[in-house]
């Protein structure tokens, strides 16, 4: 497998990226045929769910007094705020590959556990928790989504470690559906960060991943076509 340790400028076309390693995967266009990528946005901004309603998510008066974008992402869940401290990250996996990951309990246990196995290298008793939550002394610290298409899947998510907590409730809404452990907790009892050394959990995580190459050649082109199409586009981000 392939890393990509990239975090690019524009918001709009970080978030793109994601769905262009999984259609450069599609279009066997990629040296290897799954990645792993990692970054962190050096600035606040909020990402929805792909099916997601924003004015029953978000508050948009505090978003805009705030001034934190709203983005949208290809996979499901409801909306996340990212930004310094949290450290984002994707994969692209081949069901030539792993034949099991078409089972959808079984992708989510599977790439729940590899990033539980590298977090556990620093925090003992991390918890695989709800459908795609872990957890660590019953409060989450990382929310992750999945995109499937015909030969591969895009799983990707979160992992708070040093990101102020306070926006979260500050941003947004009760989320419409909630996994049975959040007991109704607010964001602020429910969320927290997790005391990692970032460097040592990228490391961790090219680790459980097995990484053996840097992608060079990242699909530049259909990360720019995706932003002019959709990804920047606010009819596409508030369409919901």
């Amino acid at each position: 497998m392939q890393i990509l340790e990239l975090t690019l400028d524009n918001p709009a076309a970080n978030v793109a990226l994601d769905e262009a390693l999984l259609d450069a995967a599609e279009a066997g266009e990629l040296e290897d045929d799954e990645v792993l990528r990692l970054w962190e946005s050096p600035n606040y901004l909020i990402v929805v769910g792909r099916s997601s309603c924003i004015a029953k998510e978000i508050d948009l008066e505090a978003t805009q007094k705030k001034g934190v974008p709203i983005l949208r992402r290809c996979s499901g869940g409801a909306a996340i705020v990212a930004g310094p401290g949290c450290l984002m990250y994707a994969v692209v996996l081949s069901y030539n590959n792993r034949p099991q990951l078409h089972d959808l309990g079984i992708a989510h246990q599977f790439v729940l556990g590899r990033l539980a196995a590298a977090v556990e290298k620093q925090l003992p008793n991390v918890s695989i928790c709800g459908t795609s939550d872990l957890a660590w002394r019953g409060r989450k610290f990382s929310g992750n989504s999945m995109r499937c298409k015909r030969h591969h899947l895009l799983y990707h998510g979160t992992i708070l470690y040093n990101m102020d907590i306070s926006l979260i409730e500050s941003l947004l809404r009760m989320p419409p559906r909630q996994p049975d452990y959040r007991r109704q907790r607010t964001h602020d009892e429910f969320v927290t960060n997790v005391p990692l050394n970032i460097d040592q959990l990228r490391r961790d995580l090219c680790v459980v991943w097995r990484i053996d190459a840097h992608l060079e050649n990242w699909p530049r082109q259909r990360t720019s076509e995706l932003v002019e199409q959709q990804y920047g586009r606010p009819e596409w981000i508030y369409r919901f």
